[in-house]
């Protein structure tokens, strides 16, 4: 049996792999020139870049991280974690609830008194059940941590009112930090948060491209790239794609493309369907990749939650990552903006936008001086994040249930539209062979 899969990034060609394991024919179509999606990287310069953001190899769940890791094969390299927030000019430990220690006396007390208030209020009754993204916030740190970093940091990477964002998604994903961690953090106590992160793997040549490629390896054959997906046609025999100019037959078809994307090339879409595709919201990402001359931080991320710092919500330094994606005596560094279509960001040119990345960086410090800078590059990608806003559950539902009808399978963040990074999108390839 055909199956052809729609996209071919991580999950696209994870799951061309697997299938042709079990004996599938398949078909891989990207409308892109090359494959990975948001896991392409830039070689140019002696600098390598990871275009569709930051990306690490690291996962709580052990059997996606033993594929990732086998698959690199030697191609790989093992760093700990050095991140951190900044905030107010210091550089406090991630997540910042463990980092309370590092703030300024008066924010330090701001935070530690709003949590225990908070804690108390909430054992007493006196506090309701929240009911979106921003009650969770300050329903589960209190309003000191909430206001200082929080609520900042994730109206700037969401680019979104958090009032207005659904909670569900929280659950199981960012824990309750326990009593006596918060007390240790404020008295300067080392406390650990998100350990299963402490530890992280990255390839050595190729960014993290290397990893796409490699799962990729196997299926030369099988991947038709430039093939923009104009129409999906169901057929007795199962479905017809085509490009408006070559027409592919299979039995199957699974899309991991944006959902968006997808319905544009079906027909007879009944109007509540579209309506609920349309209705799903997502932001778009500007990644800055900026070469420098000498060393900079040993930092690994680099959270900004303050705007008054700059657009970049994130950066990363891709030189602490490997030996080999920089030239010898140079650094790099990674920012990342999120915007939407039509904002102040979405206006900026690829020149205005590395500008103002580069003056908000050494305004930072984080880079010497724009003399040391001896390479930018901005790339964009329109699907980045999905933002579960606060009617996310009832319209999702409603693709799904079609979808579920439709004969075409959905697997993929922004094909199921879950925010899940790469080792999410893997087990969500494994989940689905395994019900196969």
């Amino acid at each position: 049996m055909t199956v052809a899969i729609l996209g071919g990034g991580l999950t696209g060609v994870t799951l061309a792999r697997l299938l042709k394991e079990k004996g599938e024919d398949i078909i891989v179509l990207e409308r892109e020139s090359r494959i990975g999606g948001l896991c392409r990287s830039k070689i140019e310069d002696g600098f390598t870049f990871d275009i569709g953001g930051s990306h690490i190899i690291f996962s709580r769940d052990t059997e996606v991280l033993d594929f990732m890791r086998d698959v690199l094969k030697e191609n790989k390299d093992e760093r700990n974690r050095n991140t951190k927030i900044f905030f107010k000019g210091r550089y406090v430990k991630y997540p910042f609830e463990n980092g309370l220690y590092q703030l300024p006396p008066e924010d330090c007390f701001f935070c530690i008194n709003e949590f225990v208030k908070n804690l108390i209020a909430i054992e007493k009754g006196e506090v309701d059940e929240p009911e979106n993204f921003r009650d969770w916030i300050y329903y589960t740190f209190g309003k000191g941590i909430a206001e200082s970093y929080m609520v900042p940091y994730n109206e700037k990477i969401w680019n979104y009112p958090t009032e207005e964002m659904s909670m569900h998604w929280m659950e199981g994903r960012i824990p309750r930090p326990p009593v006596e961690d918060i007390i240790k953090s404020a008295i300067g106590i080392e406390t650990e948060g998100y350990t299963h992160q402490s530890v992280f793997s990255y390839p050595v040549k190729g960014g993290i491209e290397a990893l796409v490629r490699e799962i990729a390896d196997p299926l030369k054959e099988d991947i038709k790239t430039g093939f923009e997906i104009k129409s999906v046609k169901k057929t007795p025999a199962g479905f017809i794609i085509s490009n408006g100019t070559e027409e592919i037959a299979c039995e199957s078809c699974i899309s991991t493309i944006p959902v968006q994307a997808l319905i544009r090339c079906l027909d007879d879409i009944p109007e509540n369907v579209r309506n609920a595709v349309n209705a799903l919201k997502f932001n778009s990402i500007a990644c800055v990749g900026i070469g420098v001359k000498g060393e900079m931080s040993d930092i690994s991320w680099l959270y900004i939650p303050q705007k008054e710092a700059g657009r970049f919500n994130r950066i990363s330094f891709p030189s602490n990552y490997s030996t080999e994606v920089a030239p010898e005596d140079c650094s790099s560094v990674l920012a990342e903006i999120t915007f939407n279509d039509g904002d102040e960001v979405s206006k900026m040119t690829d020149d205005e936008i590395a500008e103002h990345c580069v003056d908000g960086l050494c305004e930072m410090g984080i880079i010497p001086s724009k003399e040391k800078v001896v390479y930018t590059t901005v790339e964009r990608f329109e699907y980045a994040y999905v933002v579960y806003d606060i009617n996310y559950l009832k319209n999702i539902k409603i693709v799904t249930d079609f979808f579920s009808k439709s004969g075409i399978d959905l697997v993929g963040r922004f094909s199921e539209f879950e925010y899940i990074n790469m080792d999410g999108c893997i087990r969500h390839v494994f989940d689905y062979i395994n019900k196969k």
